[in-house]
């Protein structure tokens, strides 16, 4: 058969060969980047090795006996400039691997598989406890990840690991069920995800009746299902028997498809996540996503009197997460029982002092705002979720004073007591912290204050 292609679409000889030069050293850097990252592992799982010796040395029965492990964490957090809970789970992840899936951790060192392949090999046998199953699954594991991307290996392997574990899986759910759980991620732009780990069942259960629901939302923002709503009969009820029609599924949402409510530009996604606030908070589903309004918490929440009073646009801060809309701010300084007034530094925006219209545990209040967080390197533990720590122990006269008190979550508070991790107050609120190998690390408080007029309030 003729090839009608016209010649200059071909690539030329010289552009063939350039391409397979390109190819065959990207494999060579992939195989080396596979050998850093296995080495970077069995460095980590020593780190590990090195705290369990530690931790042998303490009385059994010692509390806080993972001490070690947390105080080498730090260390390593510190130098590499992350988060410890961070290298902490690193830690865990390496020494698994190391001890556990030496095969697959070789086929990284070798270039035979890439560090997604080998997590995907990981998280699928992690269930698996007989050592001579677990070897066999690993085996055909690696033998399936030479030939198959990460993501078409994972239906593979949980297929692999299920045929080498003992235990049923009606066992194993029962002890899953024992993690479920509900986890905040916070996002940019003033969003954060709201994760629930359920039972399978549940959880697309609960999606399907949000869908429904979303579905069967009026142009009037409440559920075309009215008080049934409250007695579990069936969403999509009154939609149907209106049309004949089933539900709509999200292809025909997104492809344009009449919905029950035309006039409502929301997407299927955006009037699912809005059922779900008004049914978490009001226990209504209004369809409208505005239970902001039921919202009753302590939150610190960092605004202009100017962007309070006009709206021009610079964002408030809300502690622990970043910039919220000023909307968002006004509707909650609406609803707060008392407000806390800061004064910050012009320049560096470092908090001066802080007061209250109705003034109480001033002391607290003013390093609540200062700090804002634990004060340990690269903690972000809120400050209204740790201790009040004296840098110098007051049971050896240390004052309790703002130049001697900062806040540290309980984890590195035990951190700075139990372990070789000093602090000592370096003025200004900030503090140096040194490590057990005696490097310095200096933590300074966020100046999250940065509020800047460039015209005088208009009152």
């Amino acid at each position: 058969m003729t090839d009608r292609r016209p010649p200059d679409s071909l690539p030329t000889e010289e552009e063939s060969v350039m391409l397979s030069e390109l190819v065959t050293t990207l494999q060579q850097a992939h195989r080396t980047i596979g050998a850093l990252q296995a080495l970077e592992a069995q460095l980590l799982s020593a780190a590990v090795t090195l705290a369990e010796e530690q931790a042998s040395r303490r009385p059994a029965g010692t509390a806080e006996s993972d001490l070690p492990l947390r105080s080498i964490a730090a260390e390593l957090a510190a130098a590499l400039r992350v988060s410890d809970r961070t290298v902490q789970r690193r830690l865990s992840d390496a020494h698994v691997a190391v001890d556990r899936f030496p095969a697959a951790l070789a086929a990284l060192a070798d270039g035979r598989i890439s560090r997604a392949h080998l997590s995907v090999i990981v998280d699928a046998g992690l269930g698996i406890d007989e050592a001579e199953a677990r070897a066999t699954y690993e085996a055909r594991a690696v033998e399936k990840a030479a030939h198959e991307t990460p993501g078409r290996l994972r239906a593979i392997v949980r297929a692999l690991a299920e045929d080498a574990r003992s235990r049923s899986i009606a066992q194993r759910h029962a002890e899953a069920r024992r993690l479920r759980r509900v986890v905040v991620t916070d996002l940019d732009d003033g969003m954060a995800e709201l994760l629930a780990v359920l039972p399978a069942a549940l959880a697309h259960g609960i999606h399907d009746r949000l869908t429904q629901m979303a579905h069967a939302t009026t142009k009037h923002g409440a559920s075309a299902e009215g008080s049934d709503a409250d007695n579990g009969h069936d969403a999509m009820a009154g939609a149907e028997s209106g049309s004949g029609e089933g539900p709509m599924t999200d292809e025909e949402a997104r492809d344009g498809s009449p919905a029950v409510d035309t006039d409502d530009p929301r997407s299927i996604d955006e009037r699912r996540a809005d059922l779900l606030c008004d049914l978490a908070l009001t226990g209504l589903a209004h369809g409208h996503g505005d239970g902001l309004d039921a919202i009753v918490a302590t939150v610190q929440v960092t605004v202009s009197v100017v962007t309070l009073a006009v709206g021009d646009g610079r964002p408030a801060m809300l502690t622990g997460h970043g910039p919220i809309d000023d909307d968002t701010a006004a509707r909650l300084a609406a609803a707060a029982p008392a407000w806390d007034r800061l004064l910050a530094d012009a320049s560096s925006g470092a908090v001066l002092a802080v007061d209250q219209y109705r003034p109480s545990e001033d002391l607290r209040r003013f390093l609540r705002a200062r700090d804002e967080r634990c004060r340990f390197p690269g903690c972000g533990v809120s400050a209204r979720r740790s201790d009040l720590d004296h840098t110098k122990d007051a049971a050896r006269g240390g004052a309790t004073a703002i130049e001697n008190l900062a806040h540290l979550c309980r984890r590195h508070h035990v951190l700075k007591h139990q372990s070789a991790w000093t602090v000592e107050q370096a003025g200004g609120g900030v503090l140096r912290w040194t490590s057990p190998t005696k490097r310095i690390y200096l933590d300074s408080p966020a100046p999250v204050v940065r509020f800047v007029a460039d015209d005088p309030p208009p009152f």
